[in-house]
């Protein structure tokens, strides 16, 4: 038997609690961008393919991030 999934709850609108709030945009990088790694550590992008991927270089290798990715962080 599998386990029950749980679903996402709806907001009502006659709720007596507010809104949830919404999800933060996603960050954007750009080339030359200075971001850290929890992993890796102080990198530089290199790279931006499409909007999905990054090429980082962190000196000692060159590592390819799919976005979002919550290890990494813009400088």
């Amino acid at each position: 038997m599998k386990p029950a999934r749980a679903a996402a709850r709806r907001y009502l609108p006659t709720s007596p609690f507010g809104a949830p709030p919404a999800a933060p945009p996603a960050e954007q990088f750009a080339v030359r961008d200075q971001v850290t790694h929890d992993r890796y550590g102080l990198g530089r992008v290199i790279r931006v393919e499409t909007d999905a991927s990054l090429v980082v270089d962190f000196g000692s290798c060159c590592i390819r991030i799919m976005t979002p990715c919550a290890k990494l962080t813009k400088l």
